[in-house]
């Protein structure tokens, strides 16, 4: 049996591989498939889809959006996307011009207080990366402001905090209604880290199925078993397709290996079947 891992990232956005190199370790894994889902861009799909064409493995256009519910950020995957659709493009461009904004005052704030940090230092010779909080992360530690990851995000990244203002709130409407104009599958992502109750959860998946959600990503690095039991009922409860990944990011999370997360994540082909057939109707 080969397995699928529907959720990774590239260098596009806040991963450390190129599209190409994530390509090439998820065939080298045996993968049979994966989905390229960088925050709020498809920059990294051209590159990717050509290297999947010269290996066996099946390279899925996918994007991963944020938006603000209740007061907490979620994430919105968006699987089998038309990346070349106008209209979808537009909208991207608008959400990129809002992650911008937050970028330039996060630089702005940053060297007000004499921390060091440029662009270029975040770009790290790729100039068409979606910045995230990742990239800032990096960089402290690279400059010795911060003796890790974890605490350049503790000390300096906390979302509302000094250096890491919130970007223009973007709301699951528009992001629900992004994905299905583009005819692409939605699925929330990883929702055991928004750290709701259960009667929590399911009250953000009832509001999301009226919205148009198809997918709930079950199966992530940062589920255990019992949880992902527990997300699986309500997926059927919801009449969701359960969906699933690594979450790999490269070295920024090198705890997490593509296709098997953090040792135990083994997704089969027949849960991208389902989703595909979803897809095809």
């Amino acid at each position: 049996m080969r397995y699928v891992d529907l959720h990774v990232h590239s260098n596009a956005s806040d991963g450390t591989l190129t599209p190409s190199q994530v390509v090439t370790l998820a065939a080298r894994q045996n993968l049979s498939a994966i989905a390229l889902t960088d925050h709020d861009t498809t920059a990294g799909l051209k590159e990717a889809k050509q290297a999947a064409d010269n290996l066996e493995i099946e390279l899925i256009p996918g994007i991963e959006f944020s938006c603000v519910y209740q007061g907490t950020e979620i994430h919105i995957l968006g699987l089998f996307i038309n990346e070349n659709d106008p209209e979808f493009l537009l909208e991207l461009q608008s959400l990129l011009d809002i992650r911008q904004k937050r970028n330039e005052e996060m630089l702005r704030r940053f060297q007000a207080d004499g921390i060091s940090i440029t662009r270029e230092d975040l770009q790290e010779g790729n100039p068409d990366t979606v910045i995230t909080r990742a990239h800032f992360a990096r960089i402290l530690v690279k400059k010795g402001y911060a003796s890790s990851l974890d605490q350049a995000f503790k000390r300096y990244l906390s979302y509302g905090g000094r250096y890491c203002i919130r970007k223009e709130t973007v709301t699951p409407e528009h992001i629900m209604e992004i994905l299905t104009k583009n005819h692409a599958f939605p699925s929330l992502a990883h929702i055991m880290q928004y750290k709701f109750s259960w009667a929590e959860n399911e009250a953000l998946i009832a509001y999301l199925k009226g919205l148009g959600l198809l997918g709930l990503e079950v199966y992530h690095s940062s589920h255990n078993q019992n949880q992902s039991l527990r997300l699986l009922e309500l997926a059927k409860a919801y009449g969701l397709l359960p969906t699933g990944g690594s979450d790999f990011h490269g070295a920024n999370k090198p705890d997490i290996q593509i296709g098997t997360g953090r040792g135990g994540l083994r997704l089969p082909e027949s849960l991208l079947k389902d989703i595909r057939c979803v897809i095809l109707k």
